[in-house]
């Protein structure tokens, strides 16, 4: 029976797992949203509803086999096969392979801001805060290696869906750009209260760049990636510490307001064109 073909070996695992999210996907609309809250019991898993557990079957069954196969390789039909549903059902939760991919997205972020947990209630140093942060971030994406240099290409597509300014790719951002100002909100070094609204924006760009080494990084164990976390986050910390002097604030402030101006997405297209200004929008919408 149809019902049945959709328990498969990754829907028994997601459900023990308790690896459903709760948010549904209304009618007509794809939608990819990883919650990042902890996941629901098993009994709670195993009474959602059935469009969840497809959606994230489905994603669970695209990840599997963009790992297996690459994602150049990988299509939406042999994703629905494997998954167990009709290739319709696939294209009906997901519009094709980039949505696929914002669901990626959306885990790798919902993972890291579990992931950081131990490190930020742990530590308040703030060089120990990043490192570890950065780390746990290295740590989650290692599985999506081998495919991620795939797809990056098109992330580097400024207009693409998959390039991490871009709308689709906002949900991910906010999360990520949230575990940094975590960090910063709950080290113990001397954040001017002028700064606190850009210095997150700023980290998160600074991942990024850790982000592109790592796709193109073949050192074993990406060890160089690691050791790049941790001398970045030296080097950040040893910034944050002069950022304390009132003479070099508005430094780091034409540095954000750089980004703002010409990195795509971090502002809206009817205000590029405006000067700049410490109430210029940013990445984040508030």
């Amino acid at each position: 029976m149809p019902g049945r073909r959709l328990v498969t070996r990754d829907a028994v695992r997601l459900v023990r797992l308790g690896t459903v999210p709760r948010a549904s996907v209304p009618a007509g609309k794809v939608s990819v949203n990883v919650s990042s809250e902890p996941g629901p019991s098993p009994k709670e898993s195993e009474s959602a509803p059935k469009s969840e557990q497809t959606r994230t079957l489905i994603l669970e069954t695209a990840m599997r086999l963009f790992q297996e196969r690459g994602y150049d390789k990988t299509t939406m039909r042999a994703i629905a096969k494997e998954a167990g549903v009709s290739v319709g059902n696939a294209y009906y939760y997901f519009a094709g392979k980039e949505h696929l991919i914002q669901g990626f997205y959306d885990r790798i972020a919902a993972e890291h801001q579990a992931a950081v947990r131990p490190v930020l209630d742990r530590e308040t140093d703030l060089e120990a805060r990043l490192s570890g942060v950065l780390r746990a971030w290295l740590d989650i994406a290692e599985p999506y290696h081998e495919f991620a240099a795939q797809f990056f290409k098109n992330a580097a597509d400024p207009d693409s869906p998959l390039s991490p300014f871009s709308a689709e790719s906002e949900h991910a951002r906010e999360a990520a750009i949230a575990v940094h100002r975590e960090l910063l909100a709950g080290s113990k070094a001397k954040i001017p209260d002028e700064l606190k609204d850009i210095l997150p924006e700023m980290l998160w760009l600074s991942q990024m760049g850790l982000v592109l080494y790592w796709v193109f990084d073949r050192s074993p164990g990406r060890e160089r990636c690691y050791r790049l976390a941790d001398r970045g986050a030296k080097l950040t910390t040893r910034g944050v510490a002069l950022a304390r002097f009132r003479v070099l604030r508005p430094l780091v402030r034409e540095v954000h307001e750089l980004f703002v101006d010409f990195l795509p997405g971090m502002t809206d297209e009817d205000s590029s064109d405006s000067a700049p200004g410490p109430d210029k929008p940013g990445l984040s919408k508030s």
